[in-house]
């Protein structure tokens, strides 16, 4: 709704640049890429946090259904558990059932009750300053129109689609990855699964530059689940850090150099859209 026909290739440059921000900076580079999107397009820097906000509600929708396939998969195929996952697997189902019926609570209530919802905010806001309430009332109306993309059914199953779509890119990658392996590390297509449930959780901790959550997790899922060999289970950890993380770099900076973005802008604008 607040520009239906944006430039792919604004789009695009944002995505890779803000992807780059995210391995070098870790977590607080997540909000490069939003702040990018609204300064490319010219729509609302609070609306594309807002849709920001969407993409990641849809990506943990889909995460917890991998890591619900990867628990039901690890009880029914009888692999052996060590005791360093043992408390994964124990929690988990709880966790990832609670978290599933909070996602979507939170979709029902963006998609049926945001109108309401905006109208009862700036209610409440009524007693500030007129100056201070016209600000806050442009930031709050611009969030909810960064929401406004589930409001019809149509752009719902499309964005669900989208995701399932990327997902399924994704599973393809590590996919592939097991294949240049093949012989030495023997990963089925519904292994791969169940390492892409606990991984994609693991990915959440983001140390600047080196990663983090996901190798550590990589590698206990596949020396306590497949009994693979710990420096195998460490190159094959690295090796999809490098391709899913690390590779969008060169190009990420080439074309931030390109735009006139540098080291300490980047870092600026993930610190400075943080706050």
């Amino acid at each position: 709704p607040l520009k239906p026909h944006p430039s792919m290739r604004n789009l695009l440059s944002a995505t890779v640049v803000g992807f780059t921000a995210i391995t070098l900076f870790g977590r607080p580079g997540e909000f490069v890429r939003p702040y990018l999107i609204a300064r490319k397009e010219q729509v609302p820097v609070a609306s594309q946090f807002a849709a920001w906000m969407l993409e990641r509600i849809f990506d943990l929708l889909m995460a917890l259904l991998l890591f619900a396939f990867a628990l039901t998969r690890v009880q029914a195929s009888g692999l052996h558990v060590g005791e360093k996952l043992t408390w994964v697997l124990a929690a988990g189902g709880k966790v990832g059932g609670a978290l599933g019926v909070a996602i979507l609570l939170v979709l029902l209530s963006l998609r049926h009750f945001a109108e309401p919802l905006r109208r009862r905010l700036l209610g409440a806001l009524h007693h500030l300053p007129e100056k201070r309430l016209a600000g806050l009332e442009k930031i709050i109306n611009a969030l909810f129109q960064g929401v406004e993309s589930m409001r019809s059914d149509a752009a719902l199953f499309l964005v669900l689609l989208y995701s399932a779509l990327e997902w399924a890119l994704i599973c393809l990658c590590y996919w592939c990855l097991a294949q240049s392996f093949a012989g030495i590390v023997n990963l089925g297509l519904v292994d791969v699964l169940i390492l892409m449930g606990f991984v994609s959780f693991g990915s959440v901790v983001q140390i600047p530059g080196v990663g983090g959550g996901m190798q550590v997790v990589s590698v206990l899922v596949l020396t306590e689940l497949f009994g693979i060999r710990l420096e195998l289970a460490s190159a094959f950890a690295v090796f999809l850090w490098a391709i899913t993380f690390v590779a969008i770099v060169p190009l990420g900076l080439f074309i931030a150099l390109k735009e006139g973005l540098d080291w300490h802008s980047l870092k600026r604008i993930g610190r400075e859209a943080s706050e």
